[in-house]
């Protein structure tokens, strides 16, 4: 199975190192010298990993054969895939491959169905859930422990304890309309009030 684990950005330096944005919570194992990746688009590659350190808080990779600012700034934007047998699960107990959550249904405790995973997007601070919806829409679930309460891959759901508004945030922009409204129209009894008395 392919997994895009980064995006290559921009060339840094004369000498061929590329900036990466990672998309893997495995970098060194997936991105580590002498890694060979796949690359969209497939002209670009495959490519193999020289080097790599840590620079101002970004990954940045040399690969074998990019000698030179040109030839880095060739491969910006190409996205590197990593080949991973779909059997194989990351070592941390509480953590999980993108190909595992992707399709889960996510639902609330009492079983209520509010959608299906569609995408796992990586964020600096967080990872985020993208469900669609039964009507089509989306939502993101920020994907941590006080509100993901459970990854039941065996029954293919992830239970939710979601916070108010995160998932019935139409209902709350519905309600905080009907009590502007209110407000308004108490303003203006207040207001006709005034007037009488004056």
């Amino acid at each position: 199975m392919q997994l895009v684990v980064a995006r290559i950005g921009r060339a840094h330096g004369i000498k061929g190192d590329v900036t990466v944005e990672v998309r893997t919570d495995e970098p060194e194992l997936r991105l580590g010298p002498g890694a060979v990746l796949l690359t969209d688009p497939a002209s670009a590659g495959p490519l193999t990993v020289e080097s790599g350190k840590v620079h101002s808080g970004r990954l940045l990779l040399r690969f074998e054969g990019v000698r030179d600012r040109n030839a880095a700034e060739a491969l910006r934007n190409t996205l590197l895939i990593a080949e991973v047998d779909p059997a194989e699960l990351p070592e941390e107990e509480d953590e999980y491959y993108d190909h595992q959550l992707v399709d889960l249904d996510v639902v609330l405790a009492d079983g209520t169905l509010v959608g299906a995973i569609t995408e796992i997007s990586h964020l600096p601070s967080q990872d985020l859930f993208i469900v669609e919806r039964p009507d089509g829409t989306e939502l993101m679930i920020p994907f941590v422990e006080q509100i993901v309460t459970e990854i039941d891959l065996e029954n293919q759901r992830a239970v939710i304890d979601p916070p108010p508004g995160l998932i019935d945030d139409r209902a709350e922009i519905a309600s905080a309309r009907d009590a502007e409204a209110e407000d308004e129209v108490d303003a203006e009894k207040d207001g006709s009030e005034e007037d009488g008395q004056a």
